[in-house]
């Protein structure tokens, strides 16, 4: 045993090694039955494969827990489709050459409707109408509204990713897995959209075979064979239903199967134990169902027998819930009344104008400052956050605040993905701002402003929520959506009716990492280059050495500023050194100079638009709109340039683009636009300040061997 054990999972791995070869062969097979003979014995293993599969798939859905677990369903509906299509007309063929398709048909036609051709077609019908018209029907419709919503909660979903990921619930691998879910989740459901036209059309097909081969049948019997018409009618309607029959039931399976896929988009464990759960809950609703069913079975003319049973088993039933829930509720008492043996510190209180380095709150005022230390109050903190009292549990350990730990985490983060060195967080408390409110402020200039309520939840709703929930009404101070502050025993609730909810920590320090990325140009001085500079200079002295040859510290600080506006990472600084030290020396136009720069990261941009599938989906600035810009440019990027061009003009240009941004939005495409090298930077200094988060590339920014998709033109 121990070895048929051990022998199983490699065996297993055998099969997917050779499943390629499986399907492919399959599809062959698939083919040859459309227009090669088969023998009845063949078609009968067909047959019970087909029925065979159909049972196997939908007991598998009953285990699965979400969707995305059987991914492959919406292939998997299209070639079980096919091949029941093909075995059609297999057996079509040989009904109407021999008047006999296997033991299989013939069994459904004389014993599953007991020889009834008439009683056949009509069980047929039922099939066929229940298939198109209530499970089909259900099912492609659940599939498309859950298409729309999840791709209407996906700005939601990555925001909430985006906040774990800033507080440290999750590591960059596990945010990158979950972004990797909601994209395969909104595939799956739009497959499972079209998926279900395959069903319907199987149904339909199904149904006109079935007359084609009862009319063929019948022209064959009586025309060419001699039959009369009743015997005629007889032999090759049973058969003809019998095939009906063998092919209706497996697609009844399978479109049953979808109509559960689809519908189990809350559930959280197998489909038997979510029944047995969701019945068994309230006990009262049992007794309620009890009483109705023993005055059913009191009714005269009605049977007593039947109601009076079920009647007994649902009292028995709601008895032994209630009895349940009474026990865990005595247990859960008396786990409250134990005697605590943990005892909770005294929280302190900072008190207003309390400065730590690197966002630490202190308990004690500060001394009153000296005429000799008037100077030290001249200096600005690169990045600061003035805090209310009411917000000062979240940052304090000593109150069980987390918000330090979530700052090392942002700051590790915005290194690794931009190359930006966050610098030291200052957090001050002040009582001149209400409580629940904190300012961020970069360089002593207000950057983002919000409130926050510590012992509530914040709830979004991004489209999937139907119904309301009762809160404090508030914007999200990241990205300005609507949403409410709950209390915590609303959590759940909100979650389930399909709200985004994230706590109050996560909310600060997501609106942390939105400022950073905006203002991250600001940060990097000209002392941080410096530390940048030396720290290539370790691995890569000559690249340093040739570059400072013929730049400046304040030209290199420059150019990456550049790069970082565009929300181009600036890890890669050995390839940006080389890039600034080849075209140094033509000139020092830090415009210039960036787009080179830009070059020299064609793969980096690259990676950075290129969808999931790898092909850079994006709209072109017409060559009419590229030439009145190249027209009105006096000079160049290297001596400099200035543009001279009719602001009417440029705002049609404007509006022209963000029309076609919007519609890629739509789409859920990244906004990217493609244009002329020579006006890229131009064109990306006239929109920024109307359009944001948008791609603004060349050609050659594009690496070699990456596919390009067109969306369009703005014209």
């Amino acid at each position: 045993m121990a070895e048929t054990a051990a022998a199983l999972p490699s065996m297993r791995k055998q099969v997917q090694n050779y499943s390629d070869i499986g399907v492919a062969l399959l599809m062959v097979l698939i083919i040859i039955m459309m227009v090669v003979p088969l023998p009845t014995w063949l078609i009968d293993i067909l047959l019970s494969m087909n029925i065979t599969l159909g049972v196997v798939t939908l007991l598998v859905t009953f285990y699965v827990k979400r969707a995305l677990d059987l991914s492959i369903f919406p292939t998997l509906l299209l070639i079980s489709t096919l091949f029941r299509l093909s075995l059609n007309v297999s057996t079509t063929r040989l009904i109407l050459l021999y008047g006999n398709a296997g033991e299989l048909i013939n069994a459904f036609g004389n014993f599953v409707v007991g020889g009834n051709y008439v009683v056949g077609i009509i069980m047929f019908l039922i099939l066929v109408i229940i298939q198109m018209l209530v499970i089909t029907k259900g099912a492609e419709r659940v599939a498309e509204v859950a298409a729309r919503f999840t791709l209407d909660a996906m700005p939601g979903k990555q925001m909430s990713i985006d906040a774990d990921l800033n507080s440290g619930l999750i590591d960059e691998q596990g945010a990158k897995q979950r972004r990797q879910d909601i994209q395969r989740e909104a595939d799956f459901y739009g497959a499972m959209d079209g998926a279900s036209k395959f069903v319907k059309g199987d149904a339909i097909a199904g149904l006109i075979i079935t007359t084609i081969n009862i009319i063929g049948g019948l022209s064959i019997g009586i025309f060419m064979r001699g039959m009369d018409a009743a015997q005629a009618a007889g032999h090759y309607s049973l058969l003809t239903v019998g095939d009906g029959l063998v092919g209706q039931i497996p697609a009844l399976l399978m479109s049953t199967a979808m109509g559960v896929i689809v519908t189990r988009a809350a559930a959280s464990s197998e489909l038997g134990p979510d029944l047995i759960n969701s019945f068994t809950k309230y006990p009262r609703p049992l007794y309620i169902a009890s009483g109705m069913l023993m005055s059913m079975g009191l009714i005269p003319g009605l049977p007593t027998v039947p109601f009076v049973t079920l009647s007994i088993l649902m009292g028995g039933l709601g008895y032994a819930v209630s009895r349940e829930a009474s026990v865990q509720e005595i247990a859960a008492e008396e786990q409250a009344q134990a005697p605590s043996t943990g005892a909770q510190a005294p929280a302190g209180q900072p008190s207003a104008g309390a400065q730590v380095p690197a966002g630490q709150p202190e308990a004690q005022k500060a001394e009153p400052v000296s005429p000799e230390d008037v100077m030290k109050l001249l200096t600005v903190e690169p990045m600061e956050a003035e805090i209310g009292y009411a917000i000062i549990p979240l940052i304090d350990p000593a109150q069980g605040g987390d918000m330090l730990d979530r700052i090392g985490t942002i700051r590790k983060q915005m290194a690794l993905e931009m190359g930006i060195v966050v610098p030291p967080i200052r957090i001050r408390d002040n009582i001149q701002i209400k409580p629940t409110e904190y300012i961020l402020r970069v360089k002593g200039a207000e950057a983002g402003r919000g409130e926050l309520l510590p012992d509530h939840y914040l709830a979004m709703n991004t489209g999937a929520a139907e119904e309301d929930l009762i809160g404090v009404p508030t914007k999200e101070p990241a990205f300005g959506l609507p949403a409410l502050w709950i209390s915590p025993d609303l959590r759940d609730k909100a979650e389930a009716m399909g709200y985004t909810v994230v706590d109050a920590p996560s909310v600060l320090a997501t609106h942390l990492s939105e400022v950073i990325k905006k203002n991250g140009a600001e940060l990097l001085t000209r002392q941080e280059v410096q530390k940048l500079t030396d720290m290539v200079k370790e691995t890569a002295p000559a690249v340093i050495d040739e570059l400072l040859s013929s730049l400046s510290l304040g030209e290199i600080q420059k150019v990456l500023q550049n790069l970082i506006r565009e929300q181009i990472p600036i890890r890669d600084l050995v390839t940006i050194f080389e890039a600034l030290a080849d075209f140094g020396k033509m000139s020092r136009s830090v415009d210039f100079l960036t787009e080179r720069a830009r070059e020299a990261l064609s793969r980096l941009i690259s990676l950075k638009i290129q969808g999931p599938d790898g092909v850079i989906t994006a709209a072109t600035l017409s060559p009419n709109w590229e030439q009145k810009i190249m027209a009105g440019v006096d000079g160049d990027l290297t001596r400099g340039w200035q543009l001279n061009l009719d602001p009417r003009e440029v705002q049609k240009m404007i509006s022209a683009i963000s029309r076609a941004m919007d519609e890629m939005i739509v789409k859920n495409l990244p906004p990217v636009l493609l244009v002329h090298p020579d006006v890229r930077l131009i064109v990306r200094r006239l929109i920024e300040g109307s359009i944001n988060n948008i791609f603004v590339v060349s050609y050659n920014e594009i690496v070699r061997g990456v596919q390009v998709k067109t969306v369009g033109m703005v014209e």
